[in-house]
């Protein structure tokens, strides 16, 4: 799994970190059963302090997304997709509420912005959809 840590950014590199891992669950990267990194591992690999891996670690695992194998590392539980694609939906709704609101308040009307989505709508499905056919995901 990809990992892009903003070490600049307002949302601290542990909770980057528990979030990624949520979405890739959510979107069918990372499966239950399947194992993660070692703390170590990730650790080097981002070039970050391990306790933050760990922090991360123990997180996903309070919330039920990770599970510890006892002397063989941490496993995506086989019943995290339901949570973690609620948390992928309640970030998305945050995300909108907020540029909604950005929009509004900076003067634009809701029929421009029904426009904008409609049409942002249309441009970023039109990308997926050759992404998918682009590596050989597409329905036949």
């Amino acid at each position: 799994m990809f990992f892009s840590i903003d070490a600049d950014g307002d949302v601290p590199i542990y909770e980057q970190i528990v979030r990624q891992v949520k979405l890739a669950v959510a979107d069918g990267i990372l499966v239950g059963g399947q194992m993660v990194p070692s703390v170590r591992q990730l650790a080097g690999e981002l070039a970050i302090n391990s306790n933050t891996i760990a922090r991360a670690y123990q997180e996903l695992q309070s919330d039920r997304v990770l599970e510890s194998l006892r002397g063989r590392g941490m496993i995506v539980r086989r019943d995290a997709i339901k949570r973690c694609t609620k948390a992928r939906n309640s970030l998305v709704a945050d995300g909108v509420r907020r540029a909604l609101a950005d929009a509004l308040s900076g003067g634009m009307t809701a029929e421009e912005l029904r426009e904008l989505f409609e049409a942002e709508l249309e441009r970023q499905s039109a990308m997926a959809e050759q992404s998918k056919l682009a590596s050989g995901n597409g329905a036949s």
